[in-house]
């Protein structure tokens, strides 16, 4: 299939994946525009994930308000996405295709990687290798089934968001993880939160909004 170019205004795509057409959803960032693009992740297929979450779209929202392009995609096997799941090993894969797809049509911005839940874990594990240049994870499965013991830490700015009282993830895993790091991500512990982020949504607007405003790139020109 042909590839579209990055679009001039809010659109649904279709882009090639490893497994067949992702579905995909490209929203443009309020001015001022920042020259960045964030590919957004969403939790776990076998749990009804799909980019239509609504952390996923709030996170989003956060961004693009900060003056973010952003990109929701469905992993393989997701709405109109094609494949099947392939526990976070053939959703990577997507991810990198999605991403290069990035770079070729905006090599001016920046690449941005945020993930919720599964698609925390799938962002984190691809984002020293695509050198993104922020990551946001909320609410990564740490202690799971995926093994974060093994992937190779980001380089870039990275800001971790996660309830108190997640009842999916394990909170003190998740702190525990970060308190090994030599070199740990901003973390920010939200109180009586759950993993939804049940009545929290806007807290966590606002906790990703005010984590990102020192590493935004410069605005273009008009």
């Amino acid at each position: 299939m042909t590839e579209p170019a990055f679009p001039r205004e809010d659109a649904a795509l279709a882009l090639a994946g490893p497994a067949g057409r992702l579905e995909a959803h490209v929203e443009l960032g309020d001015p001022p525009r920042r020259p960045a693009v964030a590919i957004v992740c969403h939790p776990l297929p076998t749990e009804g994930g799909t980019m239509h979450n609504k952390v996923v779209t709030m996170a989003a929202r956060a961004l693009r308000e900060s003056g973010v392009d952003t990109v929701r995609f469905n992993f393989r096997g997701v709405g109109q996405s094609e494949g099947v799941f392939d526990e976070g090993d053939g959703e990577a894969a997507d991810l990198r295709a999605v991403a290069a797809w990035v770079r070729a049509t905006r090599p001016d911005a920046q690449l941005w990687l945020a993930g919720f839940s599964f698609g925390a874990y799938v962002s984190l594990k691809c984002a020293r290798a695509l050198q993104a240049a922020m990551l946001i994870s909320i609410a990564p499965p740490v202690g799971r089934s995926w093994d974060f013991q093994a992937i190779e830490l980001p380089e870039c700015p990275w800001l971790v968001i996660q309830g108190d009282a997640d009842e999916v993830v394990d909170a003190q895993a998740v702190y525990a993880w970060i308190e090994a790091m030599k070199q740990p991500p901003e973390l920010v512990r939200m109180p009586e939160t759950s993993h939804f982020f049940h009545r929290r949504l806007m807290d966590l607007r606002g906790a990703i909004k005010h984590g990102v405003k020192p590493y935004l790139p410069a605005a273009h020109d008009g």
